[in-house]
C-alpha cells in the first residue's frame, strides 16, 4: 500500500532534520550535547540561540537582499556601507559578550593570555602562546574560545575601518565575510546552512504538530511537511527574539543585534519559500512515482482508485506547500519593504524599537496562521490555543485572519468587475496586457485566497479550482472559462462575506472592533501602491 510507505522505511525526518541538518559527526553532537548539559548557566538555552543567530546573521548581513528597503531602488554599488559595518560592529560585540557568558571562569584565563600575546617581546614566544590558544578544538569551550579569540580581532579591524569618511560594499563585504569565516571554521558553532536545526533549542511543542508530521505517509511528503513546521517554529523563535530585543533598554546597541537577526529571517523565509515553490512539485512527484513503481503490474487496476486517491492527496498537499511559500514570500516584502527603517537612514534607537515590536506584533499572526493552515491542508484541524498556548497569540490569529479575509474579499470583488467588463474582441497582441489582472489575481490567490479555501472549509473548493486551472490553460482569454471564473469568484466573495462575519462571532474577537481602516491601508501596501 502506498499509504504506508513513510512507515516501512523507518524513517523520521523530524528526527533527521534536527540531527543532521547541522552537519556534526556524532561524537561531536554528542560533546556538544554534554557541554551544554553540564552548564551552570542562567537562561543559557536563550543565550546559545541568540548567539548562533547573531553568527548566521553575519553571514545573512552581508548580503544586501536581507536588509530592509526595495533592493529595486538602491545602487548597492554606490550606497556608503559605513553604516551597515557599524551595525555589524556591534553585532560581533554582542556575539563577544554572549561568549563570555557561556565560557565562564575560561574567559578570564582568555584575557589574561590575550594580555600576554600584546606584552611578550619574542616574536617566538608569541608564536608558541598564539598556537597553544588556537588548540585543536577538540571540545566546544576549546572551539567557542578560538571563535571570540577571532572575533575580538575583527572588532578591533572594524573599529579602524569606521574611522574612514566612506566604506565602499566590496569593504563592507569582505570585513563580513572575514567574521563569518570565524564561525565557518568553529567545529561546535557553525550554524551558517540555510534552513538547519538543533535540537536544544528547535523541538516542536505541540504534540498535535508533532502527530499530524508523524502521520504524513510518503517519505518525500513526509520530509518536506517536517521541514515546513520546523522552519515555521523557527521564524517565530526570530520573532521572539527581536520582541525581546526591542524590550531590552540596558542594550544600548540594539540595531546591530536587531538588523543580524533580521537578516536571518528574510533568509530563511526567502529560502524556504524557494524550496517550497521550486522543488516541492517534483519531490513528491517522485516520491509517488518511486511508491507506484512498486506496486505490481496485476493488481494496478483493482487498486485504482486508491492510487488515484494518493495522487490527489499529493497534489492538494503541493498546493498547500506553495501556497504557503507565496504567501511567506509576500509578508516578507511588506514587511521589509515598508514597515522597517533602512540602514542607512539611521533610525534613532526608540523609533526602531517601535517598529521592532510592530513588526513582530504584524508578522506572528501570519506565521502561526500559516502553521494552522498547513494543518487543516493535511486534513488536521489544529487547535491554535493548545499549538501556540497562548490566548493572546489565539487572539492576534484570529484578527489576522478576519483582515486577510476582508482583504481577499475586495481583491476578489475587483477581479470579477474587471473580468465582467473585458473587451474580448481585442487582437491576442493587446490581450497579454489588457489581462495582465488576471495574471495579478491568480498571484494573490496563491498567497492569500487557496489558504482561504483551506482554513474556511469552502463547500464550492472543487468548482473554484477548476475555474482557476482553467486561466493558466494555454487559452487564458476564453470567454466560456473566463465566465465560469467569474461565476465562481462571486460565489468565494459571498462566502468571504458571511465567513467574516462568522470569524468575527469568535469569543477572542467578540470585543475587538474591525478596524477596515487599517485593513484597506495594509490591502494597499500588498498591492504594491
Amino acid at each position: 500500500m502506498i499509504a504506508a510507505a513513510r512507515t516501512a522505511t523507518g524513517r523520521n525526518a523530524y528526527a533527521e532534520l534536527l540531527r543532521d541538518t547541522r552537519g556534526m559527526k556524532r561524537e561531536q553532537q554528542q560533546a556538544r550535547d554534554a557541554w551544554f548539559a553540564a552548564l551552570s548557566v542562567d537562561r543559557k538555552d536563550e543565550i546559545l540561540f541568540e548567539l548562533e543567530v547573531l553568527l548566521k546573521g553575519l553571514a545573512c548581513f552581508a548580503n544586501p537582499r536581507n536588509h530592509p528597503g526595495s533592493a529595486a531602488r538602491r545602487t548597492f554599488v554606490s550606497l556608503d556601507f559605513r553604516d551597515h559595518l557599524q551595525q555589524a560592529r556591534d553585532g560581533v560585540l554582542r556575539i563577544v559578550q554572549l561568549s563570555r557568558s557561556l565560557l565562564g571562569e575560561r574567559d578570564r584565563a582568555f584575557v589574561f593570555h590575550r594580555y600576554l600575546e600584546t606584552v611578550l617581546p619574542e616574536d617566538g614566544a608569541r608564536s608558541r602562546l598564539l598556537r597553544s590558544s588556537l588548540s585543536d578544538q577538540e571540545t566546544p569551550e576549546e572551539s567557542l574560545i578560538v571563535m571570540r579569540h577571532g572575533l575580538t580581532n575583527l572588532v578591533e579591524v572594524m573599529n579602524g575601518l569606521l574611522k574612514l569618511q566612506r566604506v565602499p560594499f566590496r569593504l563592507f563585504y569582505s570585513m563580513a565575510a572575514t567574521a563569518m569565516r570565524e564561525s565557518a571554521q568553529s567545529t561546535f558553532f557553525n550554524p551558517l546552512a540555510a534552513l538547519e536545526f538543533r535540537p536544544e533549542f528547535d523541538r516542536i511543542p505541540s504534540p498535535q504538530v508533532l502527530e499530524l508530521i508523524q502521520r504524513v505517509t510518503g517519505e518525500q511528503a513526509h520530509r518536506l511537511v517536517a521541514l515546513s513546521f520546523l522552519s515555521l517554529f523557527r521564524m517565530l523563535k526570530y520573532l521572539r527574539l527581536l520582541e525581546s530585543i526591542s524590550h531590552d533598554l540596558a542594550d544600548r546597541r540594539v540595531g546591530g543585534r536587531a538588523y543580524l537577526v533580521l537578516s536571518v529571517l528574510r533568509s530563511d523565509a526567502r529560502a524556504l519559500s524557494g524550496y517550497l515553490r521550486r522543488k516541492s512539485g517534483a519531490l513528491l512527484a517522485e516520491g509517488f512515482e518511486h511508491d507506484l513503481l512498486k506496486v505490481p503490474a496485476r493488481e494496478i487496476a483493482e487498486r485504482f482508485e486508491e492510487l488515484r486517491g494518493e495522487g490527489s492527496r499529493l497534489i492538494a498537499m503541493k498546493g498547500a506547500l506553495t501556497g504557503v511559500a507565496s504567501n511567506l514570500r509576500l509578508e516578507m516584502r511588506r514587511t521589509f519593504e515598508h514597515d522597517l527603517p533602512t540602514v542607512e537612514s539611521n533610525a534613532n534607537e526608540a523609533d526602531l524599537r517601535a517598529r521592532l515590536r510592530e513588526v513582530t506584533k504584524n508578522l506572528r499572526p501570519s506565521i502561526q496562521n500559516a502553521i494552522l493552515f498547513l494543518g487543516k491542508s493535511l486534513r488536521h484541524t489544529l487547535d491554535d490555543g493548545q499549538v501556540f498556548d497562548d490566548l493572546a497569540a489565539r487572539r492576534a490569529s484570529s484578527e489576522r485572519l478576519r483582515r486577510d479575509i476582508w482583504m481577499f474579499a475586495q481583491i476578489v470583488r475587483a477581479f470579477a468587475s474587471k473580468a465582467r467588463h473585458a473587451d474580448l474582441t481585442v487582437d491576442q497582441w493587446s490581450k497579454v496586457q489588457s489581462f495582465a489582472f488576471v495574471r495579478e489575481f491568480l498571484g494573490y490567490f496563491r498567497a492569500m485566497g487557496y489558504p482561504l479555501l483551506r482554513v474556511g472549509d469552502y463547500p464550492r473548493f472543487d468548482a473554484f479550482m477548476g475555474a482557476m486551472s482553467g486561466l493558466t490553460e494555454t487559452d487564458m482569454f476564453d470567454p466560456q472559462r473566463l465566465a465560469m471564473a467569474i461565476e465562481e469568484a462571486d460565489a468565494f466573495h459571498a462566502f468571504l462575506v458571511e465567513l467574516l462575519s462568522r470569524i468575527s462571532e469568535r469569543v477572542e474577537l467578540r470585543e475587538v472592533p474591525f478596524d477596515k481602516a487599517a485593513a484597506a491601508r495594509a490591502l494597499r501596501l500588498y498591492l504594491g501602491d
